[in-house]
């Protein structure tokens, strides 16, 4: 059923608020969990639907999980290729980040596997993951277009590989190399550009032995060697810095607003967005860094600023692919033209997000130039009008945008249905209104 919201302008945001655990992490960290030999526990785990999905899945797959009366989840897992044939489809609603982790984790176990997801998962492509799977030995059996539904043959005897991403992704990297513990020898990603590195990161912290090392001709090659014991580990899941992208954004723009975010993570491969911020005007400030779980962790300070349009790099793209939508709400409120370019990625997101922002921003009055893999948003400096009801085709980042952009403008905002919300960020109204934000049910 269709969950409409309005947002209205606030008079000031202030206070402090702890957005959910990062996504990326929560979805390793579970994996990972059920890979390890022994006991390893985890907080600050992101209990959106996303991840309670790979949670649900691990189980399938024989780890026992479970959340304590504290919150805290607890695995004992099955060690380096102990996983099992799970008994029912792998339901991953719509993650495509522990969909397409998953496909790997069992493309070099000896059983079939069967994953579909929500209308919007299974319109994604599958294919930039499946045909490297099948270097490896797995077979895979799809709707046309490499399309979920999908079954998941693995390899009887994986074979290792080294292969070159053709577009940078941390899912298609982190689906090889999770196939590659399971097989013999050692399995090398090449990336031309960096990507998110959440993967090497922890497989470090469980035991295994990564190399990173620079590639012929450019960029890095990651190698995994193969039959690791991963050993049982804590995990603290630092606060998501793509959640945290909408309170901060919602400060930047509701004039007189101080905030304080603690706990977000600040992996450089992840915090594109606030360096695009600042090179905007945005005072942003990083309290109290420090290392958690082998990530960087800041606590943020954000005061609203008067914002400059800029010519965003597009190599910075992989380092904040997830909140090109906020950025643009934030270059609607901007002085001068902001022009982001390398996005042609975001056409196969939740939803196709360029298309769904141009349209979006240009309903509330904002001059908007759309091309194949560019958005240029015309900002006059002045406050947009909103007054619009935004369709969010089910994608959560979509429709947290636009709240945020309500917050700020002259008039209201509505998006058609916000349920999808509850996949990233389960408490996002709650916590923006905590700050002094009013979104609330639309009539």
């Amino acid at each position: 059923m269709a969950k409409p919201l309005i947002s209205s302008r606030a008079a000031q945001l202030a206070g402090s608020a702890r957005v959910p655990g990062d996504k990326s992490i929560s979805h390793r960290a579970l994996m990972f969990g059920a890979l390890a030999v022994g006991e390893s526990t985890v907080t600050g785990l992101l209990e959106g639907d996303d991840v309670l999905r790979t949670a649900a899945c691990m189980r399938a797959l024989g780890a026992e999980v479970e959340r304590l009366p504290d919150g805290s989840w607890r695995l004992y897992g099955r060690g380096v290729g102990g996983l099992t044939e799970p008994t029912d489809v792998l339901d991953m609603g719509n993650s495509g980040t522990g969909a397409r982790l998953l496909m790997g984790l069992v493309a070099s176990h000896p059983f079939t596997s069967f994953f579909t997801g929500d209308a919007s998962l299974r319109s994604r492509p599958m294919r930039r993951v499946s045909d490297p799977l099948s270097r490896m030995g797995a077979r895979f059996v799809s709707r046309d277009g490499g399309r979920l539904p999908m079954a998941v043959v693995g390899a009887e005897r994986p074979t290792p590989i080294t292969y070159e991403l053709p577009v940078a992704s941390a899912q298609v990297k982190s689906a090889i190399l999770l196939a590659g513990l399971n097989t013999p020898g050692e399995t090398t990603v090449i990336e031309r550009e960096a990507t998110r590195d959440h993967t090497e990161l922890m497989l470090r912290n469980f035991g295994a032995t990564v190399r990173v090392e620079a590639a012929e001709g450019g960029g890095l090659a990651i190698t995994v060697t193969g039959y690791p014991e991963l050993t049982g580990r804590a995990v603290v899941v630092p606060a998501d810095p793509s959640s945290a992208a909408f309170p901060t954004v919602a400060a930047l723009l509701v004039e007189g607003s101080e905030i304080r975010l603690p706990g977000v993570g600040i992996n450089p491969l992840r915090a594109g967005l606030y360096q695009t911020l600042r090179d905007m005007g945005a005072d942003i400030r990083f309290d109290n860094t420090r290392d958690q779980a082998g990530e960087p962790v800041a606590d943020l300070v954000v005061r609203a600023s008067r914002l400059k349009g800029i010519d965003v790099p597009a190599e910075r793209a992989p380092s904040m692919i997830d909140e090109y939508p906020i950025l643009a709400v934030a270059a609607s409120f901007a002085e001068g033209t902001t022009r982001m370019s390398g996005l042609g990625e975001l056409r196969v997101k939740e939803s196709d997000r360029l298309a769904a922002m141009a349209r979006g921003l240009a309903a509330c009055g904002v001059a908007v130039e759309e091309t194949q893999d560019t958005l240029i948003v015309h900002g006059t400096g002045r406050i947009p009008a909103g007054d619009a009801t935004i369709a969010t085709h089910f994608d959560h980042r979509i429709a947290m945008s636009f709240l945020v952009m309500g917050m700020a403008s002259a008039r209201p905002v509505a998006v058609d249905d916000a349920e999808a919300i509850d996949t990233s960020f389960p408490n996002f109204v709650a916590l923006m209104n905590g700050l002094g934000g009013k979104i609330g049910a639309a009539e």
